[in-house]
């Protein structure tokens, strides 16, 4: 039980790595196009503005909630060991 629970906790903090990079290359993708935008340069803001609400806010929901979840639970499992 033990090693399974381990595993799953290992799949979801490579799962928020994974996220993480995306929030991160969403904001460099938000300030090159923030950029481009008031040069007058086309380089992508109507596509990341189309793409903010479907894809990089459940993103960052759930990298928030992913970092809340994941210390909480390290928490308890840690009282928990020092418990036995």
């Amino acid at each position: 039980m033990k090693e399974r629970f381990e595993q799953w906790m290992d799949w979801i903090d490579r799962l928020l790595v994974l996220d993480i990079f995306l929030v991160l290359a969403a904001f460099f993708w938000f300030a090159i196009a923030l950029l481009g935008k008031s040069t007058g340069i086309p380089l992508g803001w109507e596509l990341w503005y189309s793409l903010w609400e479907p894809v990089f806010t459940p993103a960052i929901g759930i990298l928030m909630a992913g970092a809340l979840l994941s210390g909480l639970i390290k928490q308890v499992t840690k009282r928990l060991k020092a418990k036995n």
